[in-house]
Protein backbone atom coordinates (compact mmCIF):
# COMPACT_ATOMS: atom_id res chain seq x y z
CA UNK A 1 0.00 0.00 0.00
CA UNK A 2 1.32 3.68 -0.71
CA UNK A 3 0.10 6.70 0.44
CA UNK A 4 2.11 9.57 -2.27
CA UNK A 5 1.85 13.55 -1.84
CA UNK A 6 -1.03 12.79 0.90
CA UNK A 7 -2.23 16.01 2.45
CA UNK A 8 -5.03 16.31 5.17
CA UNK A 9 -7.05 19.65 5.72
CA UNK A 10 -10.69 19.41 7.43
CA UNK A 11 -11.90 22.51 6.03
CA UNK A 12 -11.35 25.08 2.47
CA UNK A 13 -8.70 26.93 3.45
CA UNK A 14 -8.34 25.87 6.41
CA UNK A 15 -5.15 24.70 7.96
CA UNK A 16 -3.59 21.43 7.09
CA UNK A 17 -3.08 18.88 9.27
CA UNK A 18 -0.69 17.15 6.64
CA UNK A 19 0.69 18.04 3.84
CA UNK A 20 2.69 16.31 0.84
CA UNK A 21 2.72 12.77 2.99
CA UNK A 22 4.90 9.68 1.32
CA UNK A 23 4.63 6.19 3.03
CA UNK A 24 5.12 2.95 1.85
CA UNK A 25 3.17 0.10 4.06
CA UNK A 26 4.63 -3.34 3.24
CA UNK A 27 3.45 -6.94 4.42
CA UNK A 28 4.88 -8.26 7.31
CA UNK A 29 6.26 -4.71 9.12
CA UNK A 30 5.42 -3.57 12.34
CA UNK A 31 5.33 0.41 11.55
CA UNK A 32 5.23 2.93 14.48
CA UNK A 33 3.78 6.34 14.34
CA UNK A 34 5.17 8.96 16.87
CA UNK A 35 4.51 12.77 17.12
CA UNK A 36 3.20 15.56 19.87
CA UNK A 37 -0.58 14.94 20.71
CA UNK A 38 -2.17 17.06 18.09
CA UNK A 39 0.27 16.33 15.48
CA UNK A 40 -1.79 14.83 13.04
CA UNK A 41 -1.04 11.40 14.02
CA UNK A 42 -4.99 10.53 14.26
CA UNK A 43 -5.65 11.47 11.39
CA UNK A 44 -2.76 10.14 9.51
CA UNK A 45 -4.26 6.85 10.69
CA UNK A 46 -7.66 7.74 9.41
CA UNK A 47 -5.99 7.95 6.17
CA UNK A 48 -4.01 5.11 6.55
CA UNK A 49 -7.14 3.09 7.04
CA UNK A 50 -9.73 4.58 4.74
CA UNK A 51 -11.83 6.05 7.37
CA UNK A 52 -10.72 9.65 5.76
CA UNK A 53 -10.37 10.96 2.46
CA UNK A 54 -7.32 12.53 1.71
CA UNK A 55 -7.57 16.14 0.46
CA UNK A 56 -4.69 16.03 -2.39
CA UNK A 57 -2.44 13.09 -3.06
CA UNK A 58 -3.64 9.84 -3.65
CA UNK A 59 -3.63 6.33 -1.62
CA UNK A 60 -2.95 3.09 -3.57
CA UNK A 61 -3.06 -0.88 -3.25
CA UNK A 62 -5.60 -0.62 -0.14
CA UNK A 63 -5.66 -4.35 1.28
CA UNK A 64 -8.52 -5.36 4.12
CA UNK A 65 -8.17 -3.31 7.03
CA UNK A 66 -9.05 -3.77 10.30
CA UNK A 67 -9.10 -0.42 12.56
CA UNK A 68 -9.33 0.50 16.19
CA UNK A 69 -10.16 4.46 16.86
CA UNK A 70 -8.78 6.38 19.36
CA UNK A 71 -12.18 6.71 20.46
CA UNK A 72 -14.38 3.57 20.59
CA UNK A 73 -17.97 4.69 20.49
CA UNK A 74 -19.53 2.56 23.16
CA UNK A 75 -22.98 3.68 22.98
CA UNK A 76 -24.38 1.73 20.52
CA UNK A 77 -27.31 0.14 20.44
CA UNK A 78 -26.74 -3.02 20.32
CA UNK A 79 -25.41 -6.02 22.71
CA UNK A 80 -21.24 -6.86 21.98
CA UNK A 81 -22.53 -9.95 20.19
CA UNK A 82 -24.98 -8.40 18.05
CA UNK A 83 -22.18 -5.75 17.22
CA UNK A 84 -19.50 -8.44 16.17
CA UNK A 85 -22.35 -10.14 14.07
CA UNK A 86 -22.94 -7.13 12.08
CA UNK A 87 -19.13 -6.35 11.48
CA UNK A 88 -18.80 -10.04 10.64
CA UNK A 89 -21.65 -10.27 8.06
CA UNK A 90 -20.33 -6.81 6.62
CA UNK A 91 -17.00 -8.56 6.06
CA UNK A 92 -18.29 -12.41 5.26
CA UNK A 93 -16.73 -14.08 7.61
CA UNK A 94 -18.46 -16.13 10.63
CA UNK A 95 -19.82 -14.74 13.33
CA UNK A 96 -18.20 -17.09 15.19
CA UNK A 97 -14.55 -15.71 14.49
CA UNK A 98 -16.45 -12.67 16.70
CA UNK A 99 -16.58 -15.27 19.68
CA UNK A 100 -12.79 -17.32 19.28
CA UNK A 101 -11.34 -13.49 19.68
CA UNK A 102 -13.66 -12.34 22.66
CA UNK A 103 -12.45 -15.56 24.45
CA UNK A 104 -8.67 -14.60 24.10
CA UNK A 105 -9.16 -11.20 25.62
CA UNK A 106 -10.94 -12.46 28.66
CA UNK A 107 -14.81 -11.10 27.47
CA UNK A 108 -16.56 -13.48 26.16
CA UNK A 109 -19.19 -13.29 29.36
CA UNK A 110 -20.33 -10.08 28.07
CA UNK A 111 -21.42 -10.76 24.55
CA UNK A 112 -24.82 -10.37 25.75
CA UNK A 113 -24.39 -7.59 27.21
CA UNK A 114 -25.97 -4.36 25.88
CA UNK A 115 -22.79 -2.15 24.23
CA UNK A 116 -23.87 1.07 26.58
CA UNK A 117 -23.53 -1.02 30.20
CA UNK A 118 -20.34 -1.94 29.40
CA UNK A 119 -16.96 -0.83 31.16
CA UNK A 120 -14.25 1.19 28.80
CA UNK A 121 -12.17 -1.67 29.06
CA UNK A 122 -14.62 -4.24 28.13
CA UNK A 123 -15.70 -1.68 25.52
CA UNK A 124 -11.79 -1.43 24.21
CA UNK A 125 -11.93 -5.17 23.79
CA UNK A 126 -14.41 -5.26 21.61
CA UNK A 127 -13.14 -2.28 19.31
CA UNK A 128 -9.91 -4.44 19.10
CA UNK A 129 -12.09 -7.36 18.21
CA UNK A 130 -14.21 -6.08 15.59
CA UNK A 131 -10.79 -4.79 13.94
CA UNK A 132 -9.66 -8.82 13.88
CA UNK A 133 -12.50 -10.31 12.19
CA UNK A 134 -11.80 -11.39 8.96
CA UNK A 135 -7.72 -11.61 9.48
CA UNK A 136 -7.30 -8.24 7.39
CA UNK A 137 -3.72 -8.04 5.57
CA UNK A 138 -3.90 -4.15 7.40
CA UNK A 139 -3.80 -3.68 10.77
CA UNK A 140 -4.36 0.07 12.04
CA UNK A 141 -4.13 0.67 16.32
CA UNK A 142 -4.48 4.28 17.56
CA UNK A 143 -3.82 4.00 20.65
CA UNK A 144 -5.41 0.30 21.15
CA UNK A 145 -3.68 -0.55 24.10
CA UNK A 146 -5.70 2.58 26.23
CA UNK A 147 -7.93 0.78 28.74
CA UNK A 148 -6.91 -2.49 28.28
CA UNK A 149 -6.00 -4.46 31.75
CA UNK A 150 -2.44 -6.01 31.61
CA UNK A 151 -3.44 -9.63 30.20
CA UNK A 152 -5.68 -8.09 27.12
CA UNK A 153 -2.35 -6.19 26.44
CA UNK A 154 -0.13 -8.22 26.32
CA UNK A 155 -2.64 -10.33 24.48
CA UNK A 156 -2.85 -7.65 22.27
CA UNK A 157 0.88 -7.62 21.57
CA UNK A 158 1.15 -11.35 20.88
CA UNK A 159 -1.71 -10.65 18.07
CA UNK A 160 0.18 -7.75 16.55
CA UNK A 161 3.61 -10.04 16.38
CA UNK A 162 1.33 -13.03 15.20
CA UNK A 163 -0.63 -11.28 12.37
CA UNK A 164 3.12 -9.35 11.06
CA UNK A 165 4.31 -12.82 10.96
CA UNK A 166 1.10 -13.63 9.15
CA UNK A 167 2.50 -10.97 6.49
CA UNK A 168 0.01 -8.43 7.74
CA UNK A 169 0.82 -4.95 8.06
CA UNK A 170 0.40 -3.26 11.25
CA UNK A 171 0.36 0.31 11.45
CA UNK A 172 -0.08 1.89 15.63
CA UNK A 173 0.34 4.59 17.76
CA UNK A 174 0.99 4.35 21.19
CA UNK A 175 1.74 6.51 24.65
CA UNK A 176 4.35 4.14 25.97
CA UNK A 177 6.93 4.10 23.97
CA UNK A 178 8.43 0.58 25.41
CA UNK A 179 5.24 -0.83 23.38
CA UNK A 180 6.42 -3.60 20.52
CA UNK A 181 10.23 -2.00 20.82
CA UNK A 182 11.51 -5.40 19.82
CA UNK A 183 9.07 -5.93 17.18
CA UNK A 184 8.89 -2.71 15.54
CA UNK A 185 10.43 -2.58 11.98
CA UNK A 186 10.04 1.28 11.32
CA UNK A 187 9.42 4.34 13.43
CA UNK A 188 8.27 7.57 11.52
CA UNK A 189 7.71 11.07 13.75
CA UNK A 190 4.56 13.51 12.33
CA UNK A 191 5.92 16.60 12.83
CA UNK A 192 4.58 19.77 11.64
CA UNK A 193 1.89 18.39 9.29
CA UNK A 194 5.30 16.00 7.69
CA UNK A 195 6.54 12.52 8.43
CA UNK A 196 9.93 12.01 9.13
CA UNK A 197 11.83 9.12 9.78
CA UNK A 198 12.91 8.24 13.75
CA UNK A 199 16.02 6.65 12.83
CA UNK A 200 17.50 5.21 16.34
CA UNK A 201 16.62 7.76 18.82
CA UNK A 202 13.25 6.37 19.77
CA UNK A 203 14.48 2.69 19.74
CA UNK A 204 17.53 3.96 22.31
CA UNK A 205 14.41 5.93 24.19
CA UNK A 206 12.46 3.38 24.01
CA UNK A 207 14.96 1.04 25.81
CA UNK A 208 15.25 3.50 28.46
CA UNK A 209 11.95 2.81 29.63
CA UNK A 210 10.39 6.72 28.64
CA UNK A 211 7.25 7.56 27.31
CA UNK A 212 6.32 8.38 24.27
CA UNK A 213 5.80 11.72 25.57
CA UNK A 214 9.38 11.77 26.24
CA UNK A 215 10.73 10.55 23.37
CA UNK A 216 9.41 12.50 21.25
CA UNK A 217 9.52 15.96 23.52
CA UNK A 218 6.22 16.15 23.79
CA UNK A 219 4.67 18.49 26.66
CA UNK A 220 4.08 16.87 29.67
CA UNK A 221 1.59 18.23 32.34
CA UNK A 222 1.98 18.42 36.07
CA UNK A 223 -0.97 17.72 38.13
CA UNK A 224 -0.99 19.16 42.06
CA UNK A 225 -3.15 17.48 44.62
CA UNK A 226 -4.23 18.43 47.72
CA UNK A 227 -6.16 15.29 49.82
CA UNK A 228 -5.67 11.16 49.53
CA UNK A 229 -4.36 9.71 46.41
CA UNK A 230 -2.85 6.80 47.05
CA UNK A 231 -4.15 3.43 45.43
CA UNK A 232 -6.22 5.42 43.04
CA UNK A 233 -6.34 4.20 39.50
CA UNK A 234 -4.24 5.94 37.22
CA UNK A 235 -2.73 5.27 33.40
CA UNK A 236 0.74 3.54 33.89
CA UNK A 237 2.60 6.03 32.62
CA UNK A 238 1.23 8.95 35.74
CA UNK A 239 4.09 9.61 37.83
CA UNK A 240 2.70 10.43 41.66
CA UNK A 241 5.49 11.68 44.24
CA UNK A 242 4.63 13.90 47.80
CA UNK A 243 5.72 17.53 48.01
CA UNK A 244 4.67 17.12 51.44
CA UNK A 245 1.79 15.63 53.98
CA UNK A 246 -1.10 16.06 52.35
CA UNK A 247 0.17 17.45 49.03
CA UNK A 248 0.73 15.42 45.68
CA UNK A 249 2.60 15.99 42.25
CA UNK A 250 1.16 14.06 39.32
CA UNK A 251 3.07 13.85 35.96
CA UNK A 252 2.08 12.37 33.22
CA UNK A 253 1.88 13.04 29.49
CA UNK A 254 -0.32 15.58 28.13
CA UNK A 255 -2.49 13.06 25.64
CA UNK A 256 -3.46 11.53 29.17
CA UNK A 257 -3.80 14.69 31.27
CA UNK A 258 -7.53 14.73 30.62
CA UNK A 259 -8.03 11.29 31.67
CA UNK A 260 -5.68 11.34 34.82
CA UNK A 261 -8.23 15.09 35.53
CA UNK A 262 -11.56 12.97 35.17
CA UNK A 263 -9.94 10.44 37.57
CA UNK A 264 -9.51 12.88 40.20
CA UNK A 265 -13.00 15.11 39.72
CA UNK A 266 -14.56 11.54 40.33
CA UNK A 267 -12.86 11.09 43.97
CA UNK A 268 -15.04 13.69 45.33
CA UNK A 269 -14.29 16.38 47.68
CA UNK A 270 -11.59 14.09 49.17
CA UNK A 271 -9.20 15.58 47.07
CA UNK A 272 -8.46 19.26 45.78
CA UNK A 273 -7.53 19.83 42.19
CA UNK A 274 -4.74 22.75 43.33
CA UNK A 275 -3.09 23.32 39.95
CA UNK A 276 -2.08 21.93 36.82
CA UNK A 277 1.07 23.51 34.56
CA UNK A 278 3.81 22.22 31.99
CA UNK A 279 6.31 19.67 33.44
CA UNK A 280 9.80 20.00 32.94
CA UNK A 281 11.07 16.07 34.26
CA UNK A 282 10.26 13.48 32.05
CA UNK A 283 8.27 10.25 33.10
CA UNK A 284 9.57 6.79 32.78
CA UNK A 285 7.03 3.92 31.96
CA UNK A 286 6.56 1.88 34.61
CA UNK A 287 6.19 -1.73 34.07
CA UNK A 288 3.17 -3.03 32.23
CA UNK A 289 3.22 -6.51 34.72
Amino acid sequence: MLLDGIGKRYRIGGPWVLRDVRLELRPGRVVRIHGRNGSGKSTLLRVVAGIAEPSSGRVSGRPSTGYVPERFPPALPFTAAQYLRHHARMRGVAASQGTRWLERFGAAQFAGTAMKELSKGTSQKIAVTQALLGDPELLVLDEAWTGLDVAARDELAAVVRERARGGACVVFVDHDATRLADATDERWVVRDGALHAAGEEFAGLAGAGLTEAGAAAARLVAIEVAGVVAGISLPSAAEISSEREGLHRIVVDEALSDEVLRHLLALGPEVHIVAVSQATTQIRAKEQS
